[in-house]
């Protein structure tokens, strides 16, 4: 299964206790990869403010659903940072590996 999903949290500067929440059921989240985590980027929409923006990759399915988050595409690499997890998880998708 190769399907991501995103989560807008809306206004960057506002987003601290969705981020803090995301972050929190990803800690209870149990038999995950240690290689696994929740990605993220600050993206302009067109708006006055950045928004950040959550991405989860297909081993995250349940706790994107949990959070409301839904289907994407895999991300492009630019701009892309970690929210949550082990860093491994940008590293492999700049190989492409772990869809």
């Amino acid at each position: 299964m190769d399907q991501w999903f995103m989560a807008n949290l809306g206004d960057a500067m506002l987003a601290g206790d969705e981020l803090d929440h995301v972050c929190a059921l990803f800690e209870l989240q149990g038999n995950r990869s240690p290689t696994t985590a929740v990605l993220m980027r600050h993206e302009n929409l067109g708006r006055l403010h950045c928004e950040l923006v959550l991405y989860f990759p297909p081993e995250l399915a349940d706790l994107a659903a949990r959070v409301g988050a839904y289907p994407c595409g895999r991300p492009t690499l630019s701009g892309l940072g970690v929210a949550v997890g082990s860093p491994q998880r940008l590293a492999d998708i700049m190989v492409g590996g772990m869809t």
